[in-house]
């Protein structure tokens, strides 16, 4: 398998664990809204870096999800719906993580951060399968 193959079968595998524990906080620590907040932007980001790497786009070490997509949307036309989806994730990046910056999202919040990540997975996992079936 080459070195391609295997960098994006680990950025999804990452991603998949970051989505599987948002998932068991919404069903065992329904409180824990900062904490899936965290685990799906963390999820959708390394979906994105997946397809960037299918894409053989370079990309930084960022947190940022808007640049993640204007990189995507060199080669591919990206919604407006879409960043606007996504850019309720920015702020579960960085600023949650830390007690200065904290806030505490609602849990309609963090359900919804769930699907928007499921919506990320499903929009790279769509894309990659259509070109590459040996993933």
């Amino acid at each position: 398998m080459d070195k391609k193959l295997l960098l994006i079968k680990e950025w999804l595998r990452k991603a998949e664990h970051d989505l599987g524990m948002a998932e068991l906080a919404i069903k065992n620590k329904p409180e824990y809204t900062d904490s899936i907040c965290f685990h799906c932007q963390q999820a959708s980001e390394k979906y994105l870096k997946a397809y960037l790497v299918f894409l053989n786009i370079r990309f930084e070490k960022k947190h940022n999800l808007d640049y993640l997509l204007d990189l995507i949307s060199e080669k591919e036309k990206v919604s407006e719906e879409f960043y606007e989806m996504l850019e309720k994730l920015e702020d579960y990046a960085v600023e949650i993580r830390y007690p200065d910056d904290w806030f505490e999202p609602e849990l309609a919040d963090a359900k919804e951060s769930y699907e928007i990540a499921r919506r990320v997975k499903e929009f790279v996992l769509d894309r990659i399968k259509l070109c590459n079936t040996s993933l």
